[in-house]
């Protein structure tokens, strides 16, 4: 008999056990890192892609850092997110400087468990639905759990941040 191997929990599930926060997890192995990646997944997993948010980091001319959390089709309106977030102007996070940074990949990044909690805004439209869909903290991996539930853990505020 084959031994199975044991499913290793991220830092993100760690965070939200230890909070409370009630999520269910679903694993997709998944190697392509390409652009639109979320939205495939989404569609294939048979998933909302309007409910499937992607977690994007930005930095102000300060070198403060905001999280913005988004819908997988959307963009990020970076005049909005700056204005919501109480900056002058957001650019994204090279991306060579994210794991250093957040402990996470591209494609794994999420917003719970960082290694420093940063600024949060989360889209508005996330408030539509009972259960959002997050990064798990690595690639293929995804988190649903109620938006107000995460909200409320990280300290994030709902706003319009899409185009």
């Amino acid at each position: 008999m084959a031994k199975q191997e044991k499913f290793k929990k991220t830092n993100a599930m760690r965070e939200l056990e230890r909070g409370g926060v009630a999520y269910t997890y679903r694993q997709v192995v998944e190697e392509d890192t390409s652009r639109g990646l979320g939205v495939r997944l989404a569609e294939e997993s048979g998933q909302d892609v309007d409910s499937t948010f992607k977690t994007l980091v930005c930095v102000a001319p300060s070198g403060d850092h905001v999280v913005c959390c988004i819908p997988v089709a959307c963009e990020l309106d970076f005049k909005k997110a700056a204005a919501a977030a109480g900056e002058k102007s957001l650019s994204m996070l090279p991306t060579k400087e994210l794991e250093d940074l957040t402990g996470y990949v591209r494609g794994g990044c999420t917003p719970v468990g960082m290694r420093k909690q940063f600024p949060t805004l989360i889209d508005e439209t996330a408030q539509l639905f009972d259960t959002i869909g997050i990064s798990g903290g690595r690639r293929g991996l995804s988190l649903e759990l109620s938006p107000v539930a995460l909200a409320e853990f990280i300290g994030a505020r709902f706003s319009d941040i899409t185009r």
